[in-house]
Formats: structure tokens, sequence, C-alpha cells
């Protein structure tokens, strides 16, 4: 069985899918708690990479993506001073919000997720 088909395998598991689908709406976590955003796909990672080699590809990639929405935020934030992050940081948020909701859904349907924009941390 070649590579491609293995992962075929992998994602016709629907709890398969189900985690890495969590990796990505984890994310919304930081609505509540701080930091969250970066916790909650940590903790779904964490706790099914190792038996679930597509959670650890969407849980990776999660990580990254909120990681780079960070400094994303940090930047806008200071740029709220010089009066362009009052502009950039809703647009930050709501592509944020976007991204996350289309990663989800492609996640629950088996498909691969690349998020725009994302600097990789975690290889």
């Amino acid at each position: 069985m070649d590579d491609n088909q293995k992962v075929e395998v992998i994602t016709d598991n629907k709890d398969h899918r189900t985690w890495a689908m969590l990796c990505h709406l984890s994310s919304f976590a930081g609505l509540l708690i701080p930091f969250g955003s970066v916790i909650g796909p940590l903790i779904v990672w964490l706790a099914k990479k190792d038996e679930m080699p597509l959670v650890a590809e969407h849980g990776r990639k999660s990580l990254n993506f909120q990681l780079t929405m960070m400094i994303a935020y940090i930047i806008s934030f200071l740029l709220m001073f010089v009066v362009i992050g009052v502009i950039l940081l809703p647009v930050i948020a709501i592509f944020a919000f976007i991204m996350v909701v289309v990663s989800a859904i492609k996640a629950n349907d088996g498909k691969e997720v690349d998020y725009p924009l994302s600097i990789e941390f975690i290889k």
C-alpha cells in the first residue's frame, strides 16, 4: 500500500476526522481563556498526535496558524498607537475566524488544510 492509499484509509475514519476538526475549533477557546487559541489546539494535538496521524497533521497546522495570528495580534495592538492597528486588528480577527471555520469543515470532510500566511513554527 503506498502513502496515498494510507491517507485515504485514515481519512475514512469518522473519529479521526472529528478529532482533526476539534484541533481547529478548539482555537475558539481563546474567546474565553487568555491564550486559549493556542492552548486548545495544543491540548488536542498532544492528546491524539501519537495515535491518529491525521490529527497530528491538522493539529500542527492549527498550532502554527494560531501562533502566527498571535504575533499578528501583538503587532496590530502595537500599531494601534499609530492608528493603523485600529483598522488592522478587526481585519486580522475576521480573517482568523473565517480560516478556522473553513479549516474545521475541510478537516471534517477529510480534506487537506493549508492555512495561508501561516509561519511554520512546528515541523
